[in-house]
């Protein structure tokens, strides 16, 4: 009966919206061939087309960092909050 009365943590947390948008966005950007499917403007002599994609490896690995640090944060506040 005292797990009923229990208070949870919302299970939607600002840092979890956070964490899918980090998540979402490259594919969002890879699939919206549109924005990206021209040559101009050129990076050191390398079409848009190509340059845009390679900074969204870097960016996905950057963003797929920030997530994994927030969702440990979440996990360790989670845990933290659920033995108090």
């Amino acid at each position: 009966m005292s797990e009923d009365t229990e208070v949870k943590p919302p299970t939607v947390t600002p840092a979890r919206v956070v964490i899918a948008l980090c998540l979402i966005a490259p594919f969002v950007a890879m699939l919206w061939v549109s924005s990206y499917a021209r040559v101009e403007p050129t990076f050191i002599g390398i079409p848009f087309f190509y340059w845009y994609q390679m900074l969204w490896v870097l960016l996905s690995t950057a963003l797929t960092m920030v997530a994994y640090v927030l969702w440990q944060r979440d996990q360790r506040a989670r845990k933290g909050g659920a033995s108090a």
